[in-house]
């Protein structure tokens, strides 16, 4: 489950408001669900996402894996961002306080940072395991040369190894297929995916020809994730509403159930503002399409083959790894 929605303040609430009783009340229903990791980050709503997640979460912490996030601006100062030792640090002990935890399960690097040294960033991961504060580390939002150095570095230096990357993947836009999953596979990490329903967009709310939802913000003012190809996000959807509705469903549900069955995805991040948007998110977990769904989704979403992948299907395809297939796999017919 994913908690950007609590608190409701600043950049990265922009998608709604979700309040302490709300938050309970859905914290409840994914513990009931089975669902056992809860994703925030220190910058959700000023820190008060995790306030609350903290608070919803008394007498009830072990019961999952609490994930948050470290490196966007906290503060107007200098040392106030970034992936150096004293943000890092400083970090994880205020999220520890606003968590009201010890320690916490997987602690994420929330972007690149191209000004710190890798060897600084892993030796503050490896002084909080060593202090017992965090258990694993992750990374989100790296392209694919960027994690294997990191990879490469932590493998080097003896530090902390990553277990997983949280990315942006959807039907919407599968650009993590070029890299970042194929890494994934090849190295064994886990793979968290935000916004599964590109914020929305792959709901079935927003259609071609018709108009949007009084008071959203997609595709108007509200740009994350960005939309290039509007025609091909409608296609999508209309295919999502199809399949959804011939199965008594959601457009939501079936670009779910799509990632969770595809390669390396470990778990989707669902949140939302009301507890009849995450019930209808829970369902997805048991929705098994079928091969002909998936084909249908897969053609009509499809990302065109960029250098150096279209020559690698027609020369290399002999000698690919699992890793390759994931992206290639489907050309080679």
């Amino acid at each position: 489950m994913g908690t950007m929605t609590f608190g409701g303040k600043g950049d990265f609430a922009k998608v709604g408001s979700t309040d302490v009783d709300e938050a309970r009340r859905q914290i409840g229903m994914c513990l009931d669900a089975g669902i056992n990791l809860v994703d925030t980050a220190d910058v959700y709503s000023e820190g008060a996402s995790e306030e609350i997640l903290g608070e919803v979460l008394s007498g009830r912490r072990d019961d999952v894996l609490l994930a948050t996030k470290v490196r966007f601006p906290v503060g107007p100062g200098p040392n106030d961002a970034g992936l150096s030792r004293h943000h890092v640090v400083r970090g994880c002990e205020a999220s520890l306080r606003r968590l009201r935890t010890d320690h916490i399960d997987l602690y994420q690097l929330h972007e690149w940072d191209g000004l710190t040294p890798l060897e600084e960033t892993l030796e503050a991961l490896d002084l909080l395991v060593r202090a017992g504060k965090v258990r694993y580390v992750g990374v989100s939002n790296f392209a694919g040369w960027q994690l294997m150095k990191a990879l490469g570095t932590a493998e080097r230096t003896g530090l902390p190894q990553f277990v997983s990357e949280q990315i942006y993947y959807s039907l919407q836009a599968r650009d993590a297929e070029y890299e970042l999953v194929p890494a994934a596979v090849d190295q064994g990490l886990g793979v968290l995916v935000w916004s599964p329903l590109a914020g929305g967009l792959l709901s079935g709310k927003y259609r071609r020809d018709r108009q949007a939802p009084e008071g959203s913000r997609q595709l108007t003012d509200w740009d994350e994730p960005p939309v290039y190809d509007r025609d091909k996000l409608y296609d999508t959807v209309e295919v999502l509403v199809s399949i959804g509705e011939s199965r008594g469903g959601s457009a939501a549900q079936v670009a779910l159930a799509w990632l969770l069955g595809r390669p390396a995805v470990t778990s989707v991040i669902v949140g939302a503002r009301t507890s009849a948007q995450l019930a209808d998110n829970l369902a997805a977990a048991d929705l098994r399409l079928d091969d002909d769904e998936r084909r249908r989704l897969d053609e009509v979403s499809a990302p065109p083959l960029l250098y150096p992948y279209w020559h690698q299907a027609k020369t290399a395809r002999d000698r690919l790894s699992p890793a390759d297939l994931t992206l290639l796999g489907p050309h080679l017919a």
